[in-house]
């Protein structure tokens, strides 16, 4: 029997190769045809009924769910002898579609209550996984923070979760709303992990974009800011990737919808044009190692400090090293001395102790959410 974790290894690999265009077996590239993932759908048939709830709690943490399970849906119904897994498929698929329709629902109102009230609001990163949508719900606005807390709980009964240190920091608060499984996270008027990027904040709403999902308009970052905004939170806080990015900005990529020079300026701004770099240039590694075929152009290739950087299979996820990522750590604050940026200036040094503060707390309680 496996290990959990050369378990965990494969079903990545499972995943990896169900939601990547360019997905591949030891015979090359799969041509569009659902039948030519048969090698996938084998395997996936192969696994025991608790080995399948792994496969699709992992599925669930990398956010991939809608995505994988409907290629493995069209390839069971192409090939006879599959009804397992094909009813398996459309019935968590139905479950999934329904609680993302809910959270989305549920989105309008609170967006259109923001808005009325004066506070600009944009949804970040949760629609970026469409079909699939993420644990939570986020949202960044400019308006002030009595503001918001006025609205979510006179308009919405919402209860304020309990903020960590790094909550504080960042801006941000948490929010359970009555019938609404996924908390509302809002950050308010600042991004970063201590909430030192203030001209990268304003570009959220000053460049946003109107998208529709499920039959509902919102105000979404650009391209550029959506690249920005996950630089951030995979390069700068949490050192860990999960598929949903790789897949995420590799659609980017392939549709050329980033405006690399737009995207340098805007970096530069926050001093983490180094980061977006190594971000898109892991991105780039990964698909391609699963038959992909993305390019960065040279110029982005430059900014990166550690070129043969790569991610790893760490507990779920695809960690970063935290090496390179302390280096870009100092870079960033080495710009903001160079540029003056005293808030930045100010926040970031309170990173290290505030990262080293959750480590012990996880180490030795098993839980870190009060301090990060």
């Amino acid at each position: 029997m496996p290990s959990d974790n050369s378990r965990t290894a494969q079903n990545v690999d499972i995943l990896s190769r169900l939601v990547f265009p360019g997905q591949q077996d030891d015979h090359g590239p799969y041509p569009e045809n659902p039948a030519n993932l048969y090698p996938l759908l084998q395997r996936v048939s192969d696994l025991s009924a608790v080995e399948l709830a792994d496969f699709l709690c992992l599925a669930d943490a990398h956010h991939v769910t809608v995505r994988a399970l409907e290629a493995l849906q069209r390839s069971a119904s192409a090939l006879p002898g599959h009804d397992r897994i094909r009813s398996w498929c459309e019935s968590t698929l139905a479950h999934e579609g329904a609680r993302i329709a809910h959270a989305v629902k549920n989105l309008v109102p609170i967006c259109a209550a923001l808005e009325a009230a004066g506070a600009q609001v944009a949804v970040i990163k949760s629609l970026d996984h469409w079909p699939d949508l993420g644990s939570d719900l986020d949202l960044y606005t400019d308006g002030d923070e009595s503001t918001v807390l006025r609205v979510m709980a006179q308009q919405f009964d919402a209860v304020q979760e309990t903020r960590s240190w790094g909550d504080r920091l960042a801006n941000k608060w948490n929010f359970k709303l009555p019938d609404l499984p996924e908390l509302v996270e809002i950050h308010v008027r600042y991004l970063g992990q201590t909430g030192e990027q203030k001209a990268l904040a304003r570009r959220v709403l000053e460049r946003s974009v109107t998208r529709t999902v499920g039959g509902h308009s919102f105000r979404v970052p650009a391209p550029e800011e959506r690249v920005l905004i996950s630089t951030l939170q995979r390069m700068y806080r949490h050192l860990y990737f999960r598929l949903c990015d790789m897949t995420d900005f590799a659609a980017l990529l392939n549709d050329r919808a980033i405006d690399f020079s737009e995207l340098r300026r805007a970096a530069d701004l926050g001093g983490i044009w180094p980061g977006v770099a190594t971000f898109l240039l892991l991105i780039v590694e990964y698909v391609n190692s699963y038959g992909g075929q993305l390019e960065i152009p040279r110029e982005v290739l430059a900014a990166v400090p550690s070129p043969r950087l790569r991610v790893h299979l760490g507990g779920k996820f695809l960690r970063v090293s935290k090496g390179p990522a302390a280096g870009l750590f100092g870079s960033q604050l080495l710009n903001a001395g160079r540029h003056a940026d005293f808030r930045a200036l100010y926040r970031l040094p309170l990173l290290p102790p505030l990262a080293i503060s959750a480590f012990l707390a996880y180490r030795f309680t098993g839980n870190d959410k009060g301090v990060w």
